[in-house]
């Protein structure tokens, strides 16, 4: 499996062998570079071993990728529907489409302050494509190909801002609110409308289900995205969250300091949110 972390002073390393705990570093290479060489970095790793390479210290994990743009999708899985709507209802006829702003991209070991005024805070496990080159207008049949790799994103968001307006930019852009990691798993090694989606906080799965369930899935999105915004390597689109079961619904409690968030993906890998008071507030 070939995964592509950053690491340290943001080098780009493979993590290797069958546990995932060595670095192959690649050095600082530009994404676009590194996307279009993944023959050849797949290549390396065949033939180096693994055991020879440096163990990887998980606490110097970065975001694997900067996003320029961040595009995300809401109520993407069947069952996950707005406040009031039924559940069985017809799919919508095209995605629901926001965007999260550059201050809130964070890495796999960056805490998520709960900003004082903010009284509903809420996580969503989510499966982010990244894109691996220059995408505009692309064809349904050929969206596929410009996907780099998926990684792993928690679309934090707080509920009482974003039910204030219409539009939910400022509940879903929060500074830190969208911790993004571990790393990059390339585009060969997962089918993403096949995968199981898991979230857990505090030791609970409040939330499980499969991709298949999708509504609109990772081609179409790419196809209807790039209509209107040219994706360029390392943006990233992430694909919507499962509804939460039923009991986590039922006894729903905004995330205070001091919680844990872990979004799950078999095939990926698992980040781990943990959410901390303001500077000079305590838990």
């Amino acid at each position: 499996m070939v995964r592509l972390a950053r690491v340290g002073d943001r080098s780009v390393a493979v993590v290797a062998g069958p546990s995932g705990d060595h670095a192959l570093d690649l050095g600082p290479r530009p994404l676009p570079d590194l996307f279009a060489d993944l023959d050849g970095i797949r290549d390396l790793v065949q033939r180096t071993d693994a055991e020879t390479l440096p163990p990887l210290d998980p606490s110097t994990l970065q975001a694997p990728v900067v996003p320029r743009t961040m595009l995300c999708l809401g109520y993407n899985y069947r069952g996950h529907v707005p406040d009031g709507v039924d559940s069985t209802a017809d799919d919508p006829a095209t995605p629901d489409v926001f965007a999260k702003t550059p201050n809130t991209f964070a890495g796999p070991n960056d805490a998520v302050v709960v900003p004082a005024v903010a009284d509903d805070v809420d996580y969503e496990g989510e499966i982010a494509v990244v894109i691996g080159r220059r995408a505009h207008a692309v064809p349904i049949d050929e969206a596929m190909s410009y996907v780099a790799g998926y990684t792993l994103l928690n679309d934090v968001s707080d509920r009482s801002w974003q039910r204030t307006q219409s539009q939910w930019t400022l509940g879903k852009c929060f500074d830190g609110f969208a911790p993004l990691g571990p790393w990059v798993v390339t585009a060969d090694e997962v089918d993403p409308q096949d995968l199981l989606v898991e979230v857990v906080r505090d030791g609970e799965v409040t939330v499980s289900q499969s991709t298949a369930t999708t509504i609109f899935p990772v081609a179409v999105v790419i196809h209807h995205l790039s209509q209107v915004v040219t994706l360029e390597p390392g943006d990233v689109v992430s694909t919507g969250t499962p509804q939460k079961l039923a009991a986590a619904q039922a006894a729903h409690r905004p995330v205070r300091a001091g919680d844990a968030v872990t979004v799950r993906v078999g095939g990926i890998g698992e980040l781990t949110t943990t959410f901390i008071a303001p500077p000079g507030e305590h838990a």
